[in-house]
Parts: C-alpha cells; sequence; structure tokens
C-alpha cells in the first residue's frame, strides 16, 4: 500500500478520490500561480493544456519539499476555454454572471492538467504528468434568473469555467464529450496511467 496525498483543497477532487475507494491526505502548497504563469509565458502566449500542466507540476513538487512526505503526491489544475478565451475561477459574482451570459448556448473546452510525483522525504523520485480535456455544451435557454439564482450560491465562484457538473450547476449542462471527470478536475483514467508509469498500482492507493 502506497500513501496518495492530494496537493489541493479542492473539494471536488477530495470527493472524486474518496468515490473511488482513496483516502488522500491534502497538503498545503506556495504557488504563486499568477506569476508563475507570468514568468512562463514571456513574450509568448500559453496554451491552456500548458498552463494547467505547468501549476498541476508546481503545486505537486512545492508540496512534496514543503512538507517532506513518503508517497506520491498529485497537483492538479483546471481551465476553461471558450470562443478562444481561457478563464480560471471567477471569484467574484460580477465575472461569474459575465461569463454565464457569454458561454451559455455554446460550448467550451475543460483543460485538467494532474502531476504526479513520487516523493522520498521532501525529494522528488520520479514524476509523471498528463492533460486530459472535456467538451461542456450549455443550454441556451439559460435565464438571467437562473443565473442569478445559480452566483447566488457561491458555487460558481470558486471553480474554473464558473460552473459544476456534479452539482448545482449541472442542470444547465446540455451535454459533454469526453471524460466527465475531467471536468470535475480529476480524472480517474489518468490518475491511474500516471500512478502505473511511477511503479505502482492504482489499487495499491484503496483504503
Amino acid at each position: 500500500m502506497v500513501t496518495l496525498f492530494l496537493a489541493s483543497e479542492s473539494p471536488a477532487r477530495l470527493k472524486t478520490l474518496e468515490q473511488v475507494g482513496i483516502s488522500p491526505k491534502t497538503l498545503t502548497h506556495n504557488v504563486d500561480e499568477e506569476a508563475l504563469v507570468q514568468a512562463a509565458r514571456g513574450a509568448r502566449p500559453l496554451p491552456p493544456h500548458a498552463i494547467v500542466q505547468l501549476l498541476a507540476r508546481a503545486k505537486a513538487e512545492d508540496a512534496c519539499a514543503r512538507h517532506s512526505v513518503n508517497g506520491l503526491v498529485l497537483g492538479g489544475d483546471s481551465m476553461f476555454e471558450v470562443d478562444g478565451e481561457v478563464f480560471g475561477k471567477p471569484h467574484t459574482p460580477e465575472k461569474a454572471r459575465e461569463r454565464w451570459l457569454r458561454q451559455k448556448g455554446k460550448t467550451g473546452t475543460l483543460y485538467s492538467g494532474h502531476h504526479l510525483v513520487h516523493c522520498v522525504d521532501g525529494d522528488v523520485v520520479k514524476e509523471a504528468g498528463i492533460t486530459t480535456s472535456t467538451q461542456v455544451a450549455f443550454a441556451s435557454d439559460i435565464s438571467e434568473d437562473e443565473i442569478d439564482a445559480y452566483i447566488e450560491t457561491g458555487e460558481p465562484l470558486k471553480v474554473a469555467g464558473a460552473f459544476t457538473i456534479d452539482a448545482k450547476g449541472a442542470p444547465f449542462i446540455e451535454s459533454i464529450k469526453g471524460d466527465p471527470y475531467t471536468v470535475v478536475g480529476l480524472s480517474v483514467h489518468a490518475l491511474r496511467g500516471l500512478v502505473k508509469e511511477l511503479g505502482f498500482s492504482f489499487t495499491d492507493l484503496w483504503t
């Protein structure tokens, strides 16, 4: 048996792991996401799949070093792209409302970066990463009253793209094409592949 540590405070990622039989220990990280992305960009734009993978790796490596744990440390990050524009968490009701008015009736792509490190006493022994993507289509008949009511719950302020598929945002999503777990922020299938790549079995993570 090997211990899985989750370098994320995302309730959705934690819930997903628990649903598939894993009880990870959560770790904090000290990654300045905006500064890291700006430094990596330089004078050129970064595609969303590169951004989420960059951040997922930084979170996993930082948590490993900060907490000096022994086991597997998983970092993750998600972003949503619609009409060529990339969105993270809106944080404010105003931004969330603006995004919902733009994305209703449209199809966008949710990118989730996953990075797994084998950590021994705070040192990275081996690591592997992958980015997954899933298309999300929103209903076109969503009213402004529904949008306002959804925003008032506070749920969309803390998630990439200002929506969920596993909670109150689900009724407004018409269809998805791809792995639904990607939209939640953690592809279980992708994680299994990363665990195997590092020389472990996914079933070793079951508690």
